[in-house]
Protein backbone atom coordinates (compact mmCIF):
# COMPACT_ATOMS: atom_id res chain seq x y z
CA UNK A 1 0.00 0.00 0.00
CA UNK A 2 1.36 3.43 -0.96
CA UNK A 3 2.26 5.51 2.09
CA UNK A 4 0.05 8.55 2.55
CA UNK A 5 1.89 11.82 2.04
CA UNK A 6 1.93 14.32 4.90
CA UNK A 7 -0.46 17.20 4.26
CA UNK A 8 0.03 20.93 4.78
CA UNK A 9 -2.92 23.27 4.52
CA UNK A 10 -1.50 26.59 3.30
CA UNK A 11 -3.48 29.70 4.22
CA UNK A 12 -2.79 32.76 2.10
CA UNK A 13 -3.88 36.22 3.23
CA UNK A 14 -4.06 39.58 1.47
CA UNK A 15 -0.55 40.96 1.62
CA UNK A 16 1.93 41.86 -1.09
CA UNK A 17 4.00 38.80 -0.07
CA UNK A 18 1.17 36.51 -1.16
CA UNK A 19 3.05 35.71 -4.36
CA UNK A 20 5.79 34.05 -2.28
CA UNK A 21 3.24 31.45 -1.14
CA UNK A 22 3.54 29.92 -4.62
CA UNK A 23 7.22 29.21 -4.00
CA UNK A 24 6.46 27.85 -0.54
CA UNK A 25 3.96 25.45 -2.12
CA UNK A 26 6.47 24.25 -4.71
CA UNK A 27 9.23 23.74 -2.13
CA UNK A 28 6.88 21.72 0.07
CA UNK A 29 5.93 19.54 -2.90
CA UNK A 30 9.62 18.89 -3.56
CA UNK A 31 9.79 17.56 0.00
CA UNK A 32 7.00 15.09 -0.87
CA UNK A 33 4.29 17.04 0.95
CA UNK A 34 0.71 17.29 -0.30
CA UNK A 35 -0.50 20.91 -0.16
CA UNK A 36 -4.05 22.24 -0.04
CA UNK A 37 -4.64 25.98 -0.21
CA UNK A 38 -7.25 28.22 1.37
CA UNK A 39 -7.26 31.95 0.66
CA UNK A 40 -8.94 35.06 1.93
CA UNK A 41 -10.85 37.06 -0.66
CA UNK A 42 -8.31 39.87 -0.34
CA UNK A 43 -5.51 37.44 -1.17
CA UNK A 44 -7.21 36.77 -4.48
CA UNK A 45 -6.41 40.37 -5.52
CA UNK A 46 -2.70 39.51 -5.36
CA UNK A 47 -2.65 35.92 -6.71
CA UNK A 48 -5.49 34.22 -8.57
CA UNK A 49 -6.84 30.99 -7.00
CA UNK A 50 -6.29 29.30 -10.37
CA UNK A 51 -2.53 29.66 -9.85
CA UNK A 52 -2.64 27.69 -6.60
CA UNK A 53 -5.09 25.17 -8.06
CA UNK A 54 -2.72 24.51 -10.95
CA UNK A 55 0.33 24.21 -8.70
CA UNK A 56 -1.30 22.08 -6.00
CA UNK A 57 -3.60 19.96 -8.12
CA UNK A 58 -6.44 20.62 -5.66
CA UNK A 59 -9.36 23.05 -5.55
CA UNK A 60 -8.67 26.25 -3.59
CA UNK A 61 -11.09 27.11 -0.79
CA UNK A 62 -12.04 30.80 -0.67
CA UNK A 63 -15.78 31.23 -0.15
CA UNK A 64 -17.33 29.64 2.94
CA UNK A 65 -20.72 29.48 1.24
CA UNK A 66 -19.61 28.26 -2.19
CA UNK A 67 -21.19 24.97 -3.21
CA UNK A 68 -18.55 22.30 -2.39
CA UNK A 69 -17.14 20.10 -5.15
CA UNK A 70 -17.46 17.09 -2.85
CA UNK A 71 -20.11 16.26 -0.27
CA UNK A 72 -18.07 17.49 2.67
CA UNK A 73 -18.27 20.48 4.96
CA UNK A 74 -15.24 22.00 3.29
CA UNK A 75 -13.61 23.92 6.13
CA UNK A 76 -13.99 20.91 8.45
CA UNK A 77 -12.59 18.55 5.80
CA UNK A 78 -9.58 20.81 5.29
CA UNK A 79 -9.03 21.16 9.04
CA UNK A 80 -9.05 17.38 9.48
CA UNK A 81 -6.75 16.85 6.50
CA UNK A 82 -3.99 19.10 7.85
CA UNK A 83 -0.91 17.65 9.50
CA UNK A 84 0.39 21.22 9.74
CA UNK A 85 -1.58 24.42 9.10
CA UNK A 86 0.72 27.09 7.66
CA UNK A 87 -0.42 30.68 7.10
CA UNK A 88 2.03 32.58 4.89
CA UNK A 89 1.87 35.47 4.64
CA UNK A 90 -0.04 36.10 7.87
CA UNK A 91 -1.39 39.64 8.04
CA UNK A 92 -2.17 41.62 11.18
CA UNK A 93 -5.82 40.99 10.38
CA UNK A 94 -5.70 37.18 10.51
CA UNK A 95 -3.46 37.30 13.60
CA UNK A 96 -6.04 39.48 15.34
CA UNK A 97 -8.92 37.25 14.29
CA UNK A 98 -7.21 34.12 15.56
CA UNK A 99 -6.33 35.73 18.88
CA UNK A 100 -9.91 36.95 19.37
CA UNK A 101 -11.65 33.77 18.18
CA UNK A 102 -13.25 35.43 15.15
CA UNK A 103 -14.20 33.08 12.30
CA UNK A 104 -15.84 35.08 9.53
CA UNK A 105 -14.31 33.67 6.34
CA UNK A 106 -13.02 30.37 5.02
CA UNK A 107 -9.44 30.74 6.30
CA UNK A 108 -10.27 31.93 9.83
CA UNK A 109 -13.02 29.30 10.14
CA UNK A 110 -10.77 26.48 8.94
CA UNK A 111 -7.81 27.30 11.17
CA UNK A 112 -10.12 27.54 14.19
CA UNK A 113 -11.37 24.01 13.49
CA UNK A 114 -7.85 22.61 12.98
CA UNK A 115 -6.20 20.42 15.63
CA UNK A 116 -2.89 20.23 13.80
CA UNK A 117 0.09 22.44 14.72
CA UNK A 118 -0.34 25.96 13.36
CA UNK A 119 2.60 27.95 11.97
CA UNK A 120 2.32 31.67 11.19
CA UNK A 121 4.73 33.56 8.94
CA UNK A 122 3.76 37.22 9.46
CA UNK A 123 4.43 39.89 6.85
CA UNK A 124 3.39 43.53 7.15
CA UNK A 125 4.57 47.13 7.39
CA UNK A 126 7.14 47.78 10.16
CA UNK A 127 4.77 50.08 12.03
CA UNK A 128 2.06 47.43 12.00
CA UNK A 129 4.49 44.72 13.11
CA UNK A 130 5.68 46.84 16.04
CA UNK A 131 2.15 47.89 17.03
CA UNK A 132 1.32 46.87 20.61
CA UNK A 133 -1.95 45.24 19.55
CA UNK A 134 -0.23 42.98 17.01
CA UNK A 135 2.46 41.96 19.50
CA UNK A 136 -0.19 41.28 22.17
CA UNK A 137 -2.16 39.11 19.77
CA UNK A 138 0.99 37.15 18.88
CA UNK A 139 1.73 36.62 22.59
CA UNK A 140 -1.80 35.29 23.06
CA UNK A 141 -1.39 32.86 20.17
CA UNK A 142 2.06 31.71 21.30
CA UNK A 143 0.63 30.97 24.76
CA UNK A 144 -1.92 28.73 23.02
CA UNK A 145 0.82 26.79 21.27
CA UNK A 146 0.81 28.52 17.87
CA UNK A 147 4.26 28.57 16.23
CA UNK A 148 5.59 31.78 14.65
CA UNK A 149 8.35 32.44 12.11
CA UNK A 150 9.20 36.08 12.86
CA UNK A 151 9.53 38.35 9.84
CA UNK A 152 12.91 39.46 8.57
CA UNK A 153 14.20 43.03 8.36
CA UNK A 154 14.78 44.69 5.05
CA UNK A 155 13.38 46.99 2.40
CA UNK A 156 9.60 46.72 2.26
CA UNK A 157 7.24 47.16 -0.69
CA UNK A 158 5.80 50.31 0.91
CA UNK A 159 9.23 51.94 0.76
CA UNK A 160 10.01 51.59 4.47
CA UNK A 161 12.93 49.63 5.85
CA UNK A 162 12.68 47.56 9.00
CA UNK A 163 11.13 44.42 10.45
CA UNK A 164 8.06 43.05 8.70
CA UNK A 165 9.38 41.39 5.57
CA UNK A 166 8.26 37.78 5.07
CA UNK A 167 11.03 35.48 6.25
CA UNK A 168 12.99 33.59 3.60
CA UNK A 169 10.71 30.94 2.08
CA UNK A 170 13.33 28.21 2.61
CA UNK A 171 13.32 28.93 6.34
CA UNK A 172 9.52 28.84 6.45
CA UNK A 173 9.50 25.51 4.65
CA UNK A 174 12.15 24.07 7.00
CA UNK A 175 10.09 25.07 10.05
CA UNK A 176 7.06 23.43 8.45
CA UNK A 177 8.99 20.22 7.77
CA UNK A 178 10.26 20.22 11.38
CA UNK A 179 6.66 20.31 12.62
CA UNK A 180 5.67 17.53 10.22
CA UNK A 181 8.57 15.32 11.29
CA UNK A 182 8.05 16.08 14.95
CA UNK A 183 4.46 15.06 14.63
CA UNK A 184 5.41 11.54 13.50
CA UNK A 185 8.45 10.85 15.68
CA UNK A 186 6.51 8.70 18.17
CA UNK A 187 5.03 6.17 15.77
CA UNK A 188 5.14 2.72 17.36
CA UNK A 189 5.75 4.13 20.85
CA UNK A 190 3.27 3.15 23.57
CA UNK A 191 2.60 5.87 26.11
CA UNK A 192 0.62 5.76 29.35
CA UNK A 193 -0.37 9.16 30.75
CA UNK A 194 -2.23 9.80 34.00
CA UNK A 195 -4.04 13.10 34.54
CA UNK A 196 -6.34 14.95 36.85
CA UNK A 197 -7.27 14.71 40.52
CA UNK A 198 -8.63 11.86 42.57
CA UNK A 199 -11.70 12.00 44.78
CA UNK A 200 -11.75 10.20 48.12
CA UNK A 201 -15.28 9.84 49.48
CA UNK A 202 -16.18 11.11 52.97
CA UNK A 203 -19.85 10.20 52.66
CA UNK A 204 -22.25 9.79 49.69
CA UNK A 205 -22.17 13.58 49.13
CA UNK A 206 -18.70 14.87 50.06
CA UNK A 207 -15.18 13.97 49.08
CA UNK A 208 -11.53 15.01 49.51
CA UNK A 209 -9.84 16.22 46.33
CA UNK A 210 -7.37 18.83 45.06
CA UNK A 211 -7.20 21.63 42.51
CA UNK A 212 -5.71 19.64 39.62
CA UNK A 213 -7.56 20.44 36.38
CA UNK A 214 -5.90 17.68 34.33
CA UNK A 215 -4.86 20.20 31.65
CA UNK A 216 -1.15 19.31 31.76
CA UNK A 217 -1.72 15.56 31.47
CA UNK A 218 -4.30 16.02 28.72
CA UNK A 219 -1.89 18.26 26.79
CA UNK A 220 0.78 15.56 27.02
CA UNK A 221 -1.60 12.82 25.87
CA UNK A 222 -2.85 14.93 22.96
CA UNK A 223 0.67 15.88 21.85
CA UNK A 224 1.90 12.29 22.04
CA UNK A 225 -1.04 11.09 19.94
CA UNK A 226 -0.44 13.80 17.34
CA UNK A 227 3.18 12.68 17.13
CA UNK A 228 2.05 9.15 16.30
CA UNK A 229 2.15 7.41 19.70
CA UNK A 230 -0.35 4.83 20.88
CA UNK A 231 -1.70 6.60 23.96
CA UNK A 232 -3.70 5.42 26.95
CA UNK A 233 -4.87 8.27 29.18
CA UNK A 234 -5.94 7.38 32.72
CA UNK A 235 -8.12 10.31 33.71
CA UNK A 236 -9.50 11.47 37.00
CA UNK A 237 -12.72 13.50 37.09
CA UNK A 238 -12.06 16.56 34.91
CA UNK A 239 -14.05 18.94 32.70
CA UNK A 240 -11.92 18.60 29.55
CA UNK A 241 -12.94 17.01 26.24
CA UNK A 242 -11.12 13.77 25.51
CA UNK A 243 -8.21 14.23 23.06
CA UNK A 244 -8.77 12.63 19.66
CA UNK A 245 -6.90 9.42 18.97
CA UNK A 246 -6.43 8.63 22.67
CA UNK A 247 -7.91 5.76 24.69
CA UNK A 248 -9.34 7.34 27.85
CA UNK A 249 -9.82 5.18 30.96
CA UNK A 250 -11.55 6.95 33.87
CA UNK A 251 -10.71 6.57 37.54
CA UNK A 252 -12.01 8.26 40.67
CA UNK A 253 -9.91 7.23 43.66
CA UNK A 254 -6.18 6.82 44.16
CA UNK A 255 -6.65 3.09 44.63
CA UNK A 256 -8.48 2.88 41.29
CA UNK A 257 -5.65 4.82 39.65
CA UNK A 258 -3.15 2.40 41.17
CA UNK A 259 -5.05 -0.61 39.85
CA UNK A 260 -5.49 0.79 36.33
CA UNK A 261 -1.89 2.00 36.07
CA UNK A 262 -0.35 -1.20 37.46
CA UNK A 263 -2.44 -3.32 35.08
CA UNK A 264 -1.15 -1.43 32.01
CA UNK A 265 2.30 -0.13 32.95
CA UNK A 266 4.45 -3.09 31.95
CA UNK A 267 3.30 -2.99 28.31
CA UNK A 268 4.19 0.69 27.86
CA UNK A 269 7.36 2.33 26.56
CA UNK A 270 6.89 5.66 28.32
CA UNK A 271 5.00 6.28 31.57
CA UNK A 272 4.02 9.84 32.47
CA UNK A 273 2.46 10.23 35.91
CA UNK A 274 0.89 13.71 35.67
CA UNK A 275 -2.14 12.91 37.84
CA UNK A 276 -2.44 14.37 41.34
CA UNK A 277 -3.55 11.45 43.52
CA UNK A 278 -4.64 12.21 47.07
CA UNK A 279 -2.06 11.24 49.68
CA UNK A 280 -4.79 10.31 52.17
CA UNK A 281 -8.28 8.85 52.24
CA UNK A 282 -10.92 8.57 54.95
CA UNK A 283 -10.49 5.39 56.97
CA UNK A 284 -14.23 4.73 57.17
CA UNK A 285 -16.61 6.23 54.59
CA UNK A 286 -19.98 7.12 56.10
CA UNK A 287 -22.89 5.27 54.50
CA UNK A 288 -25.19 8.29 54.92
CA UNK A 289 -24.63 12.03 54.63
CA UNK A 290 -22.92 13.32 57.78
CA UNK A 291 -25.03 15.95 59.58
CA UNK A 292 -23.92 18.96 61.59
CA UNK A 293 -23.57 18.32 65.32
CA UNK A 294 -24.84 21.64 66.79
CA UNK A 295 -21.47 23.34 66.49
CA UNK A 296 -19.41 20.39 67.70
CA UNK A 297 -16.21 19.77 65.70
CA UNK A 298 -16.05 16.77 63.40
CA UNK A 299 -12.98 14.56 63.22
CA UNK A 300 -12.04 12.62 60.13
CA UNK A 301 -9.50 9.85 60.56
CA UNK A 302 -7.30 9.69 57.45
CA UNK A 303 -5.04 6.89 56.33
CA UNK A 304 -2.33 6.97 53.69
CA UNK A 305 -3.12 6.06 50.11
CA UNK A 306 -0.70 3.91 48.13
CA UNK A 307 2.07 5.86 46.39
CA UNK A 308 1.29 5.33 42.71
CA UNK A 309 4.55 6.77 41.36
CA UNK A 310 6.69 4.78 43.80
CA UNK A 311 4.87 1.55 42.92
CA UNK A 312 5.27 2.11 39.17
CA UNK A 313 8.90 3.11 39.63
CA UNK A 314 9.76 0.00 41.62
CA UNK A 315 8.27 -2.22 38.88
CA UNK A 316 9.77 -0.26 35.97
CA UNK A 317 11.54 -2.29 33.30
CA UNK A 318 15.07 -1.31 32.23
CA UNK A 319 13.98 -0.05 28.82
CA UNK A 320 11.02 1.99 30.07
CA UNK A 321 11.09 5.74 30.61
CA UNK A 322 9.19 6.98 33.65
CA UNK A 323 8.34 10.68 34.05
CA UNK A 324 6.84 12.10 37.23
CA UNK A 325 5.68 15.51 38.44
CA UNK A 326 6.42 17.54 41.56
CA UNK A 327 3.91 20.31 42.20
CA UNK A 328 5.42 22.14 45.15
CA UNK A 329 5.02 25.39 47.11
CA UNK A 330 8.52 25.64 48.61
CA UNK A 331 12.01 24.20 48.12
CA UNK A 332 10.78 23.02 44.75
CA UNK A 333 14.00 21.68 43.26
CA UNK A 334 15.15 19.98 46.46
CA UNK A 335 11.80 18.19 46.92
CA UNK A 336 11.73 17.22 43.24
CA UNK A 337 15.24 15.76 43.26
CA UNK A 338 14.38 13.63 46.29
CA UNK A 339 11.29 12.30 44.49
CA UNK A 340 13.33 11.60 41.36
CA UNK A 341 15.58 9.25 43.31
CA UNK A 342 13.06 7.84 45.78
CA UNK A 343 10.50 6.90 43.15
CA UNK A 344 13.00 5.59 40.56
CA UNK A 345 12.04 8.18 37.96
CA UNK A 346 14.00 8.95 34.81
CA UNK A 347 12.76 12.54 34.80
CA UNK A 348 10.69 14.75 37.04
CA UNK A 349 8.84 17.91 36.03
CA UNK A 350 8.98 20.37 38.90
CA UNK A 351 6.92 23.51 39.27
CA UNK A 352 6.05 26.01 41.95
CA UNK A 353 2.25 26.18 41.89
CA UNK A 354 2.38 29.52 43.73
CA UNK A 355 3.93 31.31 40.74
CA UNK A 356 1.61 33.35 38.49
CA UNK A 357 1.03 31.49 35.23
CA UNK A 358 1.94 28.10 36.68
CA UNK A 359 0.01 25.35 38.41
CA UNK A 360 -3.72 24.80 38.44
CA UNK A 361 -6.58 25.97 36.23
CA UNK A 362 -4.42 27.91 33.76
CA UNK A 363 -3.30 27.14 30.22
CA UNK A 364 0.35 28.01 30.88
CA UNK A 365 3.08 26.57 33.07
CA UNK A 366 6.60 27.31 34.31
CA UNK A 367 8.57 24.13 34.96
CA UNK A 368 12.01 22.69 35.46
CA UNK A 369 12.87 19.39 33.76
CA UNK A 370 15.18 17.35 35.99
CA UNK A 371 16.96 14.12 35.12
CA UNK A 372 19.83 12.38 36.84
CA UNK A 373 22.24 14.34 34.65
CA UNK A 374 20.86 17.82 34.11
CA UNK A 375 18.24 20.45 34.93
CA UNK A 376 16.52 22.66 32.38
CA UNK A 377 14.48 25.69 33.44
CA UNK A 378 11.70 26.45 30.95
CA UNK A 379 10.17 29.94 30.70
CA UNK A 380 6.46 30.66 30.82
CA UNK A 381 4.98 28.50 28.05
CA UNK A 382 1.61 27.14 27.07
CA UNK A 383 0.93 23.71 28.52
CA UNK A 384 0.93 22.42 24.96
CA UNK A 385 4.48 23.69 24.48
CA UNK A 386 5.53 22.27 27.86
CA UNK A 387 4.03 18.93 26.78
CA UNK A 388 6.16 18.96 23.63
CA UNK A 389 9.32 19.68 25.61
CA UNK A 390 8.54 16.87 28.07
CA UNK A 391 8.00 14.44 25.20
CA UNK A 392 11.22 15.57 23.49
CA UNK A 393 13.15 14.81 26.66
CA UNK A 394 11.36 11.50 27.24
CA UNK A 395 12.20 10.39 23.69
CA UNK A 396 15.85 11.36 24.17
CA UNK A 397 15.98 9.32 27.38
CA UNK A 398 14.35 6.37 25.61
CA UNK A 399 16.79 6.58 22.72
CA UNK A 400 19.70 6.54 25.15
CA UNK A 401 18.32 3.47 26.93
CA UNK A 402 17.72 1.65 23.65
CA UNK A 403 21.26 2.45 22.54
CA UNK A 404 22.70 1.01 25.75
CA UNK A 405 20.82 -2.28 25.42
Amino acid sequence: MEKKKPCVVLGVTGGIAAYKACEILRLLQKRDVDVYVTMTKNACHFVAPLTFETLSGHPVAVDTFERPQTWEVEHIALAKRADVFLIAPATANIIGKMASGIADDMLSTTVMAAKAPVLLAPAMNTGMWENAAVQHNLDVLKARGVHVVAPASGHLACGDSGAGKLENVEIIVERTIELLNKKRDMEGVRVLVTAGPTREAIDPVRYISNRSSGKMGYAIAESAAKRGAEVVLLSGPVAIPAPSGVEVVPFTTTQELMEQASMRALTQDILIQAAAPADYRVETVASQKIKKQDGAPMTLRLIENPDVAAALGSAKKPNQVFVGFAAETNDVIAHAEKKLERKNLDMIVANNVMRPGAGFDVDTNIVTLITGEHKEDLPLLSKKEVAERILDCALALRSKKMHLR
